[in-house]
C-alpha cells in the first residue's frame, strides 16, 4: 500500500493518521488544518481558533440559517499495530477511533462548498479532546462558538461493523450517557505474614468489585439498559507485602440520566460500606462525563427519508449503542443528529489493529455535500 494515492482527502487522512495527539494537545493537527485552510480561496471563508480547535464559517449566498458540521481531532493513547506504511509517528498514540477520517471528510465537504456555495452559512467545527477530558462542552460555552452558533448541527462516526456504502442512525437516543469511574482505597500496609496488623486494600478492592457488578442486575430496571465495567485494577507492590493502596478504574454507561444517577448513588453507598468494613478511606472521581447523543426526531427522520430517496447509500435504522461521544453536548442545545458511517474492518474502535476502508471517505463527502445543499437550497 502506498502512503500517497493521488486522492486528496485520502492523502489528507493518511497525513493526519501519522500525527495523533491527546486532547487539548492537538498542536500539529491544528497547524495542519490551518495550513490546508490557508491554501483555499478566502473570499467566503472566515476562521477562528479556540484552544487547539478551529471554527470555520463558509458564508452563504443568501443566508437564512447556519448549518453546523462537527469533526473531532484527538487521538488515543494506543500503540499502533496496523500494516500501514503511514503509521503513527507519535509513539504510544494512534488514531484508533477514526478522527483522522472525520477530519478528512470535513475538509472534503468544506472544500466543495468553498467552490460551490449554498444559500445558508456553513459552520465547520473541528473539536479537540473528544476522547477526553471532553472538548464539546467548553467549546459550546465559548464566546467564539457563540458568535457563529449553528441553528442545526450534524456529525458522523465511523463504524467498523457496517459495510462500506452503508450508514446507520435512528431518531432519539443513539449513544449512551457515559461517565468515567476512578475509586482509590487507602488502608494500612504490612508484612504478608502478619495480616492482622494491616488493612489489605487488594482484598477490599476485590470485595468492592464484586459488589459493583451487582448494581445493574439488582438496582436498574430490567427494561432499561446500563453497563458498569471496571477495566483496570492496581494494588500492591510485591507478593509478600500487604497492599496499603488499591485503585479501580472503569466506566458507567446508561440510556437514561435517571439510571446514571441511581448507579452513582449505589456506588457511593457500596464504597461507604467498604470503608466501614475494611477500616479504610476511599475517594471517588467520576472523571469525564458525556451526555447521551440524542438525535432530534423530526430532523433525523427528514434526513433518513432524504437518504432513502437521494443518498446513494444503504440506510439502516440501527439500535442505540452504549458508545460514548461528547457530541451529545452540542445536541443537548442545538437540534441535529449523528450517524454511523460503514468502514468495514474486522477490528473495532479503539483497537490497535483497526484499518478502516478508505473508500468510505468519498462516500461520506458526496452524501454530506448533497444533503447540505438540499437542506439549504431545497428546504427554506
Amino acid at each position: 500500500m502506498s502512503s500517497t494515492t493521488g486522492h486528496p482527502f485520502i492523502d489528507i487522512r493518511r497525513q493526519l493518521h501519522q500525527i495523533p495527539e491527546p486532547g487539548f494537545s492537538e498542536f500539529k493537527t491544528q497547524r495542519f488544518l490551518l495550513d490546508y485552510l490557508a491554501a483555499l480561496p478566502q473570499e467566503r471563508m472566515e476562521i477562528k481558533t479556540w484552544r487547539t480547535g478551529i471554527l470555520v464559517r463558509i458564508k452563504g449566498k443568501n443566508p437564512a440559517k447556519r448549518l453546523g458540521y462537527r469533526a473531532d481531532m484527538d487521538g488515543l493513547p494506543i500503540e499502533e499495530d496496523t500494516t500501514y506504511p503511514f503509521r503513527s509517528t507519535h509513539p504510544g498514540y494512534m488514531h484508533a477511533c477514526g478522527h483522522d477520517f472525520h477530519m478528512a471528510i470535513a475538509l472534503g465537504v468544506l472544500t466543495h462548498f468553498i467552490h460551490h456555495p449554498i444559500n445558508d452559512d456553513l459552520i465547520f467545527i473541528f473539536q479537540p479532546a473528544e476522547e477526553g477530558p471532553g472538548g464539546a462542552q467548553p467549546m459550546l460555552e465559548s464566546k467564539e462558538f457563540a458568535e457563529w452558533r449553528p441553528d442545526t448541527i450534524f456529525a458522523l462516526h465511523i463504524a467498523p461493523e457496517y459495510p462500506v456504502g452503508t450508514i446507520a442512525t435512528r431518531p432519539g437516543i443513539l449513544f449512551a450517557n457515559t461517565s468515567e469511574l476512578f475509586i482509590d482505597l487507602v488502608g494500612r500496609g504490612g508484612h504478608a505474614a502478619f495480616p492482622h496488623q494491616a488493612n489489605d486494600m487488594v482484598v477490599a478492592a476485590a470485595h468492592l468489585l464484586t459488589q459493583i457488578q451487582s448494581i445493574v442486575s439488582r438496582n436498574i430496571d430490567p427494561l432499561d439498559s446500563a453497563v458498569v465495567t471496571v477495566g483496570k485494577i492496581e494494588g500492591g507492590t510485591k507478593q509478600n507485602i500487604i497492599a496499603e493502596k488499591a485503585r479501580l478504574e472503569g466506566t458507567i454507561r446508561t440510556l437514561s440520566m435517571e439510571s446514571m444517577a441511581k448507579i452513582k448513588a449505589r456506588i457511593e453507598s457500596l464504597v461507604r460500606g467498604v470503608e466501614a468494613g475494611f477500616e479504610c478511606k476511599a475517594t471517588i472521581d467520576y472523571g469525564a462525563n458525556y451526555r447521551q447523543v440524542y438525535n432530534e426526531e423530526t430532523i433525523t427522520r427528514e434526513f433518513m427519508g432524504w437518504v432513502r430517496e437521494n443518498g446513494n447509500v444503504e440506510l439502516i435504522e440501527c439500535r442505540e449503542a452504549m458508545t460514548g461521544e461528547d457530541f451529545g453536548y452540542f445536541l443537548s442545545e442545538i437540534p441535529g443528529f449523528m450517524f454511523w458511517l460503514g468502514v468495514e474492518t474486522p477490528y473495532g474502535l479503539h483497537h490497535a489493529k483497526i484499518e478502516p476502508n478508505e473508500k468510505a471517505i468519498d462516500i461520506a463527502i458526496e452524501l454530506l455535500t448533497k444533503y447540505l445543499t438540499w437542506k439549504s437550497d431545497g428546504v427554506r
